[in-house]
């Protein structure tokens, strides 16, 4: 008798440890094989710092056949059309199929940049969601280095990651400090959030207070319950509300370079699949991590849905940091290890939130536990540790990757980096 196939769908940051983790926990009881669009692992943490020329892609990148063969995952980087939990089988792009038994999705988020009229870097504005895009962010800075204009950057409506938007805000005003040319580049943070420094998480300890203060040293305005209306060259629209979502001010914000992070939501493979995803795309998942219609479908990072904290004048969606991502992954592997042995799934993620934001001189590291509030913990701390605890997370989670381990890093960095003796949920 074969043995049962789980397929993971999707190879970023959830992905990759996943079938690294799932493979060692279902070892001998299971085959394992991921489904991914491309071959390659990005390390998309450090694109901001690809945007301003502090790192090349190439040093983000991890060629992953050969490590998933050496820990005996089959792989494919052809990517998928349609996942059809009916039958149990993805359609990928070359018109092929892939049978599962179990399925884990963590594919992240599909980036909405349709959704608002000239905007995308294949538009008018560039980004940092993928290396490739960062690149190309890069040659948009050297051109505005030689020419200097007003920068804009921050998130439209319905993002749900601002952490790598307030670090490329930070990051920018850094370089041009160190160009000798900031004062010729007066920038601005656009943002749906109601106040600087709330994240998606409702802030987390005094994100507010700490974020505002670094803004103001640095000399960057902002304007928040901000929607983005449309993009052209160089202008972007955007309308202000008022707390109860009615118009306050609109604002028309000239730029030579522009980065906003976009709405994100579900990828077209699992659009529209009614009882796995919400009406946005998104997986639905119970406390396991399972999709509660199919029961073999479990879901983690970005791509699953979780209500926002609150009721927001603009849409803010909730962000899935890095250390809620790896529990997510460790509670599928557990419970998939049940499952074979012919247990009921225990395992539940432990969702707390630990952030290091960079400034590229300094930064903000905050922890938030539970994620979504009221807390036990509510923490955030600044100073230049932030920048070198970022540099060192960038190298120890690519040789994870490289070598193929599960180990989780946000365990190792509250104990020894934060002084956090315990992160798991009572």
């Amino acid at each position: 008798m074969s043995q049962p196939h789980i397929v993971v769908l999707g190879a970023g940051l959830g992905g990759t440890i996943a079938a690294y983790e799932i493979a060692s926990a279902t070892r001998g009881k299971a085959r394992v094989s991921v489904v991914n669009k491309g071959d390659d692992y990005w390390f998309v943490p450090s694109n901001p710092w690809v945007a301003v020329g502090w790192r090349e892609p190439e040093a983000l990148q991890v060629h992953l056949p050969p490590v998933m063969e050496k820990h005996g995952i089959a792989f494919t980087g052809t990517g998928a059309r349609k996942v059809d939990p009916v039958n149990n089988r993805i359609e990928l792009n070359d018109d092929s199929y892939i049978d599962y038994d179990y399925l884990v999705i963590a594919t992240g988020p599909d980036l909405a940049w349709d959704e608002i009229d000239g905007f995308g870097p294949d538009r008018n504005t560039v980004s940092i969601c993928e290396t490739a895009s960062a690149q190309q962010a890069r040659a948009r800075f050297e051109e505005l280095c030689a020419n200097p204009r007003p920068v804009v950057v921050g998130a439209a409506q319905g993002a749900s990651c601002y952490g790598p938007a307030y670090e490329m805000a930070m990051i920018l005003d850094t370089e041009l400090k160190k160009r000798g040319i900031r004062h010729k580049v007066p920038m601005t943070f656009v943002t749906p959030e109601p106040y600087i420094g709330h994240l998606g998480l409702d802030g987390v300890g005094d994100t507010k207070g700490l974020l505002e203060s670094e803004m103001r040293d640095r000399h960057i305005k902002w304007v928040t319950n901000a929607k983005v209306d449309s993009v052209e060259p160089g202008t972007i629209h955007i309308t202000e509300v008022n707390e109860d979502g009615s118009e306050k001010k609109r604002h028309d914000l000239d730029f030579g370079w522009c980065m906003l992070m976009p709405p994100f939501r579900g990828i077209p493979a699992l659009m529209g699949l009614d009882g796995l995803v919400n009406p946005r795309g998104f997986v639905l998942v119970d406390e396991h991590q399972r999709n509660p219609k199919y029961s073999n479908v479990f879901g983690l990072g970005v791509c699953i849905a979780i209500p926002p904290t609150g009721p927001t004048p603009v849409p803010v969606g909730v962000p899935k940091t890095g250390f809620m991502i790896e529990s997510m992954v460790t509670a599928i592997a557990q419970n998939l290890k049940e499952i074979l042995d012919g247990q009921e799934p225990t395992h539940e993620a432990s969702w707390n939130a630990i952030c290091l934001a960079d400034f590229g001189d300094g930064g903000v590291a905050f922890v938030a536990k539970p994620q979504i509030p009221p807390r036990n913990t509510n923490w955030a701390s600044e100073g230049k540790w932030v920048h070198l605890a970022k540099i060192g997370f960038e190298k120890y989670f690519l040789r994870k990757i490289r070598k193929g381990e599960s180990e989780p890093f946000y365990e190792k960095l509250a104990l020894h980096v934060l002084g956090i003796k315990k992160l798991t949920m009572d």
